[in-house]
């Protein structure tokens, strides 16, 4: 028997104006709301609401024997109530069939497990918390931003509560083994491990449209075959992917619609095959062995590991930035800056600083803001000024406040002060600096 496990990635960021040198200290709106409105609706239109009611139509139709799983980012769901709710009560529709699954996420669709494990637990919190609030249902399997996965990652998050997480089935992790079995985590005895199977994920996410491919045109027979070719030699097919791969990365006239809409029919002939959710997968499934994965891997690029947003100085040295004033704008206990600061910490941020212009710079693309990934560093370390700015003025206010205290709440505002002194100042980088120098 083998079961097909569809999992899809759901995730807009909020993109930052051109916001530039003159702006620091004059103007603490940051990000563009138009674009950001504009380009929901957008994928609204052509992916979130056609594809939402084409599953819940094969949800109907196929009484309860397709299911899918989704891990939606708190930012794209905050994004869905202010500028298209209709979308979001599409996916309330879908939660009340009882065949989808919401799963965990960082809020932000961040990358602070890589900086601060406080801040990632916090906004892992924030998310459950927004998942149970929209969709009353209580997450119990964990996927990390862009599938980034280590032991250690599974060793925290299991300490979290959760009984399973996703990672890539990257061929120089597994090497002969397959990613069509559940294995449990080094270091996290009590998780099950559900790996993406790239090839059947990639051949409808990035070739279904593909002239070039020796496979075109991909066909529901071919693609059923070649899933249930597996009985026999694995338990479970995870076919993890973007959920803007239906009507936006495959445009409708490709045919992706009536590939999706014929798909469930044709797995389901087999009589050993089925459709699982992620946790129904957990549950029905033993692992087979234990994997060691100590080096950080991802399901980005062709390297699947953490270059796409951290390969550069540019990158490295925004992160390092971002992260080492966020204890500080915590500190002054300001709901706006902290809200602003988390903004910030989204991976889309840094994958736009991205250099990687080869076989995989029309990826870095899409829906890129910026012109060259130089333009979106300088914005963002601007943006990082400005929230310095915030900050000094803010801890200001306070010492100004505290002056009329008592003795021993003074010795606070000496605290205070010298914490002014200690908010790092952030350097921009030399604009004439090439960046084919820089590493």
């Amino acid at each position: 028997m083998v079961s097909v496990c569809f999992y899809f990635q759901v995730h807009q960021p909020f993109r930052l104006k051109k916001y530039s040198v003159f702006d620091i200290g004059n103007n603490s709106d940051y990000f563009d709301e138009e674009k950001n409105k504009e380009i929901i609706k957008k994928v609204a239109k052509k992916c979130y609401l056609p594809t939402n009611k084409l599953l819940l139509k094969l949800i109907k139709r196929h009484e309860g024997k397709f299911k899918v799983s989704f891990s939606i980012s708190g930012v794209a769901l905050e994004q869905f109530e202010k500028y298209a709710p209709e979308v979001l009560h599409s996916f309330r529709e879908l939660a009340k069939t009882g065949q989808v699954e919401f799963l965990s996420e960082t809020y932000h669709h961040s990358l602070s497990f890589l900086f601060d494990k406080q801040e990632f637990k916090q906004q892992v919190l924030m998310h459950k918390q927004k998942i149970k609030d929209l969709f009353d249902q209580e997450p119990k399997v964990f996927r990390n931003t862009e599938l980034v996965y280590n032991n250690e990652l599974a060793n925290f998050v299991q300490g979290m509560g959760y009984n399973a997480i996703l990672a890539e089935g990257a061929d120089h992790i597994l090497g002969w083994k397959s990613p069509n079995f559940i294995y449990t985590p080094k270091t996290a005895e009590n998780m099950k491990l559900l790996l993406k199977n790239y090839k059947l994920s990639d051949d409808v996410a990035f070739r279904f449209s593909n002239k070039g491919w020796n496979e075109h045109p991909l066909t529901v027979e071919k693609y059923g075959r070649w899933i249930s070719e597996n009985n026999g030699n694995g338990h479970l097919i995870n076919l993890f992917m973007d959920y803007e791969t239906f009507g936006e990365h495959q445009w409708e006239d490709t045919g992706i619609f009536e590939f999706m809409e014929k798909l469930p029919e044709e797995i389901l002939k087999h009589p050993d095959n089925d459709f699982v959710t992620v946790s129904e997968a957990a549950e029905k499934y033993p692992s087979v062995a234990e994997l060691d994965i100590h080096n950080f891997m991802s399901w980005a690029d062709v390297e699947r590991d953490l270059s796409a947003w951290l390969g550069n100085s540019l990158q490295n040295s925004a992160a390092q930035e971002l992260y080492k004033i966020g204890t500080i704008v915590k500190k002054t206990g300001d709901p706006a800056l902290l809200s602003d600061w988390r903004k910030l910490t989204t991976s889309d941020h840094f994958y736009y600083m991205c250099i990687k212009w080869f076989s995989d710079g029309d990826v870095h693309k899409y829906f890129n803001p910026y012109d060259t990934p130089y333009e979106g560093f300088i914005t963002f370390m601007n943006v990082l000024n400005d929230i310095i700015i915030r900050v000094r003025e803010l801890q200001k206010q306070k010492q100004s406040e505290d002056k009329k205290l008592t003795y021993a709440q003074t010795t606070q505002v000496e605290f205070s002060h010298n914490m002014i002194s200690e908010t790092p100042s952030l350097t921009l980088i030399d604009p004439e600096i090439s960046l084919s120098k820089i590493e």
